[in-house]
């Protein structure tokens, strides 16, 4: 029992952060699942239900438990007070407002075909994460399940202790909600996509030779920037260009390196400390059509299981950004 529990936790946490928007929260659901499976190991019936189907089971009770009476989380953009350029940073967010940044390694497989895996990128974008958080839980339940891991409603029918009717049902209704509050674009993380290598090539030289006009460059007109745990954020180019230009902005030294998290580009920002670089914040991007439209800034990072550095061999991939 628990080797096969050992082979789930990476597809269970992946399913347990979409339901839940943090990491965290979903590393602990996954632990509390076995936990639980271990104490009712001597009731496990092999005939109404396979270990999988089980462990999904418990894990979606845990989620909905979990959910009840909890606050809807948002990206950090959608929570931000829209803020002028030179304006202080001022309040914070509320704990766990937000959707939280994950590695791809915890949630995903990252030894499938790479067709596999840019869509499974997609289904851990913060951005379509938090529009799953629109959906009641047993809605957000049935359409990851169905819609992003691809079970029969047969099976989720057995798993959720009902009929395929209403899984059915359940599904059509979360698929008409989410056409209501589609995910912000963006593109997934492809390190093959030559376009994107390129640009964020550009955009990691800009910013570590302090190129304002060279950032600028790359963004959207209609970008916009956050930098939680501050609920401030700024919407449009030129004022975010006008933020960048700004003398306390300037991070001399700094250097972007490239991680895996949530399926979209990401890095670490590392500041010098004496002869080494510790990171600062955690920056990730939103592109669409070749530009930057959005840029979330994480500069508290503390008590989260956060992405390692890309291996040096695979910078390459990302361009020339070591």
């Amino acid at each position: 029992m628990e080797e096969a529990l050992a082979g789930l936790r990476t597809e269970l946490t992946g399913y347990c952060y979409r339901m839940l928007g943090s990491g965290h929260e979903a590393e602990d659901a996954v632990q509390e699942t076995f936990e639980r499976v271990l104490r009712a190991a001597d009731r496990y019936d092999p005939a109404r239900a396979s270990v999988r189907t089980w462990a999904y089971r418990i894990a979606t009770n845990v989620c909905v438990d979990l959910l009840r009476g909890a606050a809807r989380r948002a990206l950090p953009i959608d929570l931000s007070v829209p803020s002028r350029a030179g304006e202080p940073f001022g309040a914070l967010l509320p704990p766990g407002a937000e959707v939280r940044p994950v590695p791809d390694r915890l949630v995903l497989d990252l030894a499938q075909d790479p067709a596999t895996l840019v869509v499974q990128r997609e289904s851990v974008r913060l951005a379509f994460v938090a529009a799953l958080q629109h959906l009641p839980p047993r809605q957000r339940s049935v359409l990851i399940l169905r819609d992003v891991l691809c079970w029969p409603a047969a099976e989720v029918a057995v798993l959720l202790e009902t009929s395929a009717a209403s899984v059915t049902s359940a599904l059509q209704r979360a698929r008409a909600t989410l056409r209501t509050v589609a995910p912000r674009p963006g593109d997934v993380l492809d390190p093959f996509d030559v376009a994107q290598k390129e640009l964020l090539a550009r955009y990691c030289a800009a910013f570590e030779s302090h190129d304002v006009a060279g950032l600028v460059a790359l963004l959207h007109e209609d970008a916009t920037t956050s930098m939680p745990p501050f609920a401030w954020g700024l919407r449009g180019r030129d004022q975010i260009g006008l933020a960048m230009a700004a003398p306390e902005a300037a991070c001399e030294g700094h250097r972007l390196v490239p991680v895996a998290a949530s399926g979209q580009p990401a890095f670490w920002q590392m500041r010098p400390e004496g002869t080494e670089y510790q990171p600062f914040a955690l920056v990730m991007l939103d592109i669409v059509a070749n530009r930057v439209i959005n840029t979330t800034t994480w500069l508290e990072t503390g008590g989260w299981r956060l992405p390692s550095p890309v291996a040096p061999s695979l910078w390459p991939l990302f361009g020339d950004v070591g």
